[in-house]
């Protein structure tokens, strides 16, 4: 049974759509890169699959909580705070007692070390700690390759491979993946001639099935800017201490920035319950 599932998903900023008719599932265990350059929409289809960032249209479901991971100016480290304190603050948010602490894995993290002391990597690591505290069905993540070399984008690669080894799901950002280190990817920014009017524009493709070694079902969805595919075997959506909805709107707009155009405002105000809203410039 999926944990996450959209079906005709889409967001809109201003006039344009970022993405739209996305249908794509998840299953327990499985590893998703959202890849595409930066500018192309990566991150807020990223925050809408694990329903940070309201639809313009379709919709989104998750069975259990989704967590966010370490996404850049959202869920960033608290500077003075060190790993441990990281995690007994996390621990008291979902009303856990501190001395839980003590059994927490951290991946190998000094538990002295403050949050402005981290590199890009640690930080990413520590996200994974901090969301793993939350027992999550889905975990999502920004910057795989953000400010990390060969050796660290490897052994991160390997802890994500490791915690979907347990059933959690896992959801990464990326410049681009290797199709055999995951079971499915969700493409965005190949293609600059997609038309840029709403609704009735033309999507960028016919459903395409690829086939692996594993001989396990492909899918591949149309969608204005994006694609999706899959492959291999298969193997709450609050937002947590150190984001906030503000924080996100932000971030997505941001991201979705395209390369050398004017700077974008975040399409919306956050919602009561904690998610984003982008709606249609009047």
């Amino acid at each position: 049974m999926p944990v996450l599932t959209a079906r005709g998903a889409g967001v809109r900023q201003h006039r344009r759509w970022l993405f739209h008719d996305l249908d794509v599932s998840v299953e327990p265990g499985e590893v998703v890169a959202v890849v595409g350059p930066p500018g192309s929409g990566r991150t807020t289809l990223l925050l809408a699959l694990v329903k940070r960032f309201r639809l313009a249209a379709g919709q989104v479901t998750v069975d259990g909580r989704a967590a966010l991971g370490y996404v850049p100016d959202v869920t960033e480290p608290e500077s003075v705070f060190t790993v441990t304190e990281h995690v007994h603050e996390r621990l008291a948010l979902f009303g856990r007692r501190h001395r839980e602490a003590a059994g927490v894995d951290l991946r190998g993290l000094d538990p002295n070390a403050r949050g402005r002391d981290l590199s890009p990597y640690e930080k990413q690591v520590l996200g994974l700690v901090l969301a793993l505290l939350e027992r999550p069905a889905v975990i999502a993540l920004d910057g795989l390759d953000d400010s990390l070399d060969a050796a660290e984008q490897t052994a991160l690669l390997t802890q994500l491979t490791e915690i979907a080894a347990t059933g959690t799901a896992v959801l990464f950002i990326a410049r681009d993946a290797d199709p055999s280190q995951v079971t499915t990817v969700i493409r965005l920014g190949a293609d600059d001639h997609v038309p840029d009017s709403g609704p009735s524009a033309e999507t960028r493709a016919e459903p395409e099935v690829t086939e692996t070694e594993g001989e396990v079902e492909a899918e591949r969805v149309g969608f204005i800017e994006g694609t999706a595919e899959r492959y291999g075997d298969s193997g709450d959506d609050r937002i947590p201490a150190g984001g906030s909805a503000d924080a996100v709107s932000k971030k997505a707009a941001a991201e979705d920035q395209p390369a050398g155009g004017e700077t974008k405002k975040a399409e919306g105000e956050a919602d009561a319950d904690g998610t984003a809203d982008a709606e249609e410039e009047r």
